[in-house]
């Protein structure tokens, strides 16, 4: 049997039921194809919270309590190891062991240059960099001041479909970027019946990034918040329909965030709502649709990112309202998924899709079963790479 690592962020992201999705696919995707699969992450112990956003001891933190209840979720407690700073034990397999394993790994899919330590990163006989974020990490890897590097990888993948082709002005970086869709578990998304009037659109996001605003092509790019500006409108576009934001936003937006209510936004808490998998699931399926915006950067340069967080929404069978980025031509559009560029697109397009659920429903989940499915996704990527299961 095969053997994979799937390294990226979990105990990182606690109380966030979409992040912990993203990684899951991927391990739980390859499981299916038959690897023999590690979940490998790393946490500083500055990084450890208590449920307040506190500090915490390692032991004591969120970050441990969530990364444990999610592995052992999904069955993945024999095949999961969260090391703290220096390698030093945290939950499950000690390092000493887990670089025996990566020494005899085929791949390890490193999603976002999460995996620092060399003796587990260099073990494997092809080590691949999973980009989640086109145009921040190849604009962070070109500047010098950044101090961020791609590291030491032997094959970069990006969700940014466009990333390297001409007319996206993202620097490649001399990269050859392997354009791949994100893979979606479709057993753990079954499709339900569409929601009754009245219809609730959502989302599930961050107002601000984390990080600044990246410089391309000699310009500063937007970012989510800014994107959400442009669209405050639509609410008052389709009075009959709700639209609300599973929204984090920071005390210090109290002004973005009352505008959205001034223009019919409804604001719900990520964390009581979608904080762990199956209540992320749960707000997924108890949506009508989704309606979101994309960061700046994403939609600006054309990069061709697509969202795991709208996958999800299509393999639940609910349609999708998004804001163009350019996927244009590597998925079907028009029923089930459906983009927009201005606020009178994005108005006819929520119409459209308020006008026919049921439809738009069944389409939504029809392309996620014909291009988004993890077996076919994860399949096509292998053999792009080489690596048989």
């Amino acid at each position: 049997m095969a053997t994979a690592i799937v390294s990226g962020a979990l105990a990182n992201k606690p109380r966030n039921g979409g992040e912990a999705w993203v990684r899951l696919s991927w391990a739980l995707g390859l499981q299916r194809l038959g690897f023999d699969v590690h979940f490998v992450e790393e946490i500083a112990d500055a990084s450890c919270v208590d449920e307040a956003g506190g500090p915490a001891e390692f032991a004591d933190s969120v970050n441990r309590t969530f990364f444990e209840s999610v592995v052992r979720e999904f069955g993945l407690e024999e095949r999961a190891t969260l090391l703290r700073d220096g390698g030093r034990a945290g939950v499950g397999t000690r390092l000493d062991a887990l670089t025996e394993i990566a020494a005899e790994a085929d791949v390890i899919f490193d999603i976002s240059g999460h995996l620092k330590s060399p003796e587990l990163l260099n073990g494997p006989r092809t080590r691949v960099y999973v980009d989640l974020d086109p145009g921040f990490t190849q604009a962070w890897h070109a500047d010098d001041a950044v101090g961020f590097r791609l590291g030491k990888h032997d094959r970069y993948v990006t969700v940014g479909l466009n990333v390297g082709q001409p007319g996206c002005p993202i620097p490649a970086g001399g990269i050859e970027w392997i354009p791949t869709l994100p893979p979606v578990l479709l057993e753990e998304w079954q499709p339900h019946p569409a929601q009754a009037a009245p219809l609730r659109f959502t989302t599930v996001a961050s107002w601000r990034s984390p990080y600044g605003a990246p410089r391309i092509g000699g310009r500063e790019a937007s970012l989510k918040h800014h994107q959400f500006r442009r669209f405050l409108a639509i609410p008052e576009r389709l009075p009959e329909t709700t639209f609300e934001l599973a929204l984090d936003i920071h005390p210090g937006d109290a002004r973005d965030r009352e505008a959205l209510g001034e223009h019919g936004w409804r604001i719900a808490d990520p964390r009581a709502l979608a904080g762990t998998p199956q209540g992320f699931r749960d707000y997924v399926a108890g949506s009508a649709a989704e309606f979101s915006v994309a960061q700046g950067v994403y939609a600006e340069t054309g990069s061709g990112w697509f969202s795991d967080r709208t996958a999800a929404y299509l393999a639940s069978g609910r349609p999708a309202i998004v804001q163009e980025t350019g996927f244009g031509d590597s998925l079907r559009l028009g029923e089930g998924l459906l983009t927009f560029s201005t606020l009178d697109a994005a108005a006819i397009a929520a119409e459209r899709v308020a006008a026919d659920p049921v439809a738009h429903g069944e389409a939504a989940r029809q392309l996620a079963v014909e291009r988004l499915d993890s077996d076919l996704v994860l399949g096509r990527l292998l053999s792009l790479l080489g690596v048989g299961g």
